[in-house]
Parts: C-alpha cells; structure tokens; sequence
C-alpha cells in the first residue's frame, strides 16, 4: 500500500526538481536592469561588490556609468559585473544572456546556436559564440570519484558514407577513422560524470584518465576492453558474448550519458566538428551533473562558473591540427 502511495506521488521525469516556467522567467528578469541586479547579486551578495581587478572592497558607482558602472579606489580601475568573466567585452545585453543561460541550462539536449540567434534576435555569429563562451564555464571541474564507478568509451561521428567525397578522401587508417573516441566515467554513489576526449583508445590514454579521478580503494566497473586489464578493484562483463550484467559489473549508468550526449549531437546539433568536440562534451557532462538541481540553483552556478574563465572569439576560429571535417551525425545527409 505503501509502495503504491509513493508510486502515485511521483511525477514524470525529475518532478520533486523545483523548475522555472518561461512565464516565471519573464517575471524575474523584466528587463536590463533587472538582470543587471540578478548578476550583481549572485556574483556579488549585496554588501560585498568588490574590485575584480584587485580585489579591494573600497569600490564607488559611478553616477553617468561611463566608462563602466563602477570604479575600483584602490586601484583606480573601472569594473563591471561583466569583469573577469566570459561575459567581458561582450555588447549583448545582460537580460539576453540570463535568457540564454536559462535556455541553456532547460534543455537536457543542448540549445543549438541557430534558435539562440532566432529566440535572443541576435546574429548567427553572436549566438554561436554565447554558447561557446557558456561551455567555457565548465572546463576547469576536476572532481575525486569515490565509486563505485563505471568507466566506458565511445566513438563520436556519423557514418563515412555520409560525408561529403572530399572529406572522405582524407580518411586513411583501419576502424573508426571517420570518427573521434570519448572516455568518459559515472560515480554510481553521487550520479557525477565526467569524460573526456582522447585521441586513442590504449591502455596508457584510458587507464591515465581513470587514474587522475578515482581513489586507490575505488571500485571500478568496465566492459571487456583489453585496455582496461590491470587496474585495480576491477571488474568486467564480456560484451563480446552477449554479457551485459554480472552480479553488480556493469556500464549501463555510463552508457545511458553517452545515449544522451549522442541524441543531442542526432537531435540538436546535427554537426559538431572535431576541433570542437570536447567543449560539446564538457557541455553535456556539466548538465548532467547539474540535472539534480532547481532551475534557479543551476543557473546560479552558471553564473558562479563564469567568473576567472575568459574564451577571445579568435581562439576559437584559430586554425588547428585536429581532424579535417565535421562529425554528421548518422542521420545527416552527404
């Protein structure tokens, strides 16, 4: 009886999360001041604005807010909300960008820059860099897993059929060339993710990764990869043979995150270049950790993950050594 009254309790999906609706949004950041106030006060608190330049408390507002809204008496440099963070020198409104980081953080399957640039009313350019600046924001987490944890790899890209000819020239090699390996882990006590992209798949490329974020007591869960025999406290089931459970060894906890990160390359994005792909990957595993979060609690950390990151727009379009092409997905056309 019991068990039937928590069943009809529970909502679809994660609904004991407390979300905000568009309309409760609209509501809390009216307009530019309003979103001005609600930066100032998560970066800031109410009595604590102090210098980004030198930290000192002895700031002063400027009464016209030119050349910026506040000026530092210890230094004697000018500052604004937007200072040390990715928001700096960016001319788009704060009340866009607050709408930007709810549409970022509401879609579990990514906001594509095209409906940024359709919803905020701002260009192609501008959105496809306000979500490259909001994956910046989580580049920096480095987090002990305590496990038990589930590690597994996957192979990001489309099929090579259909790629457009000329990229298709430019694959050489046996196996997957067409496409790009992730590695990634989940923490089965704390529900945490975290992968990364790596450019083989050997013992030395994964094992490293797994040691850089586990204890020596954790214990570790794998598929049958030979790249993983020799870690310690480990345990595997044989894919190979149709074994996909095995007493409590299994990758299903890891693999569900890669079914998600797949749907949003599929659903949302369609294409993601190699050059950029592990941004695309820092994005989804930052979601996933925050999934557990209200609507306001994961945009308040948004805005706290913002502050000391920095993303210039040519260091994104500089020209780089990675993999000719895009990653289609498997549902693109050539």
């Amino acid at each position: 009886m019991q068990q039937a009254r928590r069943r009809k309790q529970r909502g679809p999906g994660k609904a004991w999360r407390e979300g905000l609706s568009i309309f409760e949004m609209s509501e809390m950041i009216p307009d530019e001041a309003a979103a001005t106030e609600w930066f100032e006060r998560i970066r800031w608190g109410k009595e604590w604005r102090h210098c980004p330049h030198c930290e000192s408390l002895d700031t002063a507002e400027k009464k016209n807010g030119k050349p910026m809204p506040y000026r530092c008496k210890s230094c004697r440099k000018h500052f604004s909300v937007r200072t040390g963070t990715v928001l700096e020198r960016s001319h788009i409104p704060l009340k866009k960008w607050a709408w930007a980081i709810y549409l970022w953080t509401t879609s579990l399957k990514g906001v594509s820059a095209m409906k940024l640039h359709r919803d905020l009313k701002i260009s192609y350019k501008a959105a496809w860099f306000m979500v490259h600046r909001l994956r910046e924001c989580f580049t920096d987490d480095d987090f002990e897993f305590h496990g038990p944890v589930e590690v597994d790899e996957t192979w990001m890209g489309g099929k090579a059929r259909n790629m457009h000819k000329s990229k298709r020239a430019q694959l050489t090699g046996r196996g997957p060339v067409d496409k790009v390996a992730v590695v990634g882990m989940k923490d089965r006590h704390t529900k945490l993710v975290d992968a990364r992209v790596v450019e083989e798949t050997t013992a030395e490329s994964l094992q490293g990764f797994v040691a850089q974020r586990v204890t020596p007591e954790t214990q570790i869960y794998t598929d049958d990869a030979r790249a993983y025999q020799g870690l310690p406290n480990h345990e595997s089931v044989n894919h190979s043979v149709g074994e996909y459970v095995k007493d409590q060894a299994h990758t299903n906890g890891i693999e569900s995150f890669w079914a998600l990160l797949k749907r949003g390359h599929t659903g949302t994005y369609h294409k993601i270049s190699f050059k950029h792909l592990h941004r695309y990957v820092n994005e989804f595993v930052a979601r996933h950790n925050l999934r557990r979060w209200g609507t306001k609690a994961q945009m308040t950390q948004v805005v706290f993950a913002m502050i000391g990151q920095r993303l210039m727009y040519r260091d994104l379009t500089r020209p780089t050594h990675a993999k000719a092409g895009f990653i289609a997905s498997d549902q693109a056309h050539p």
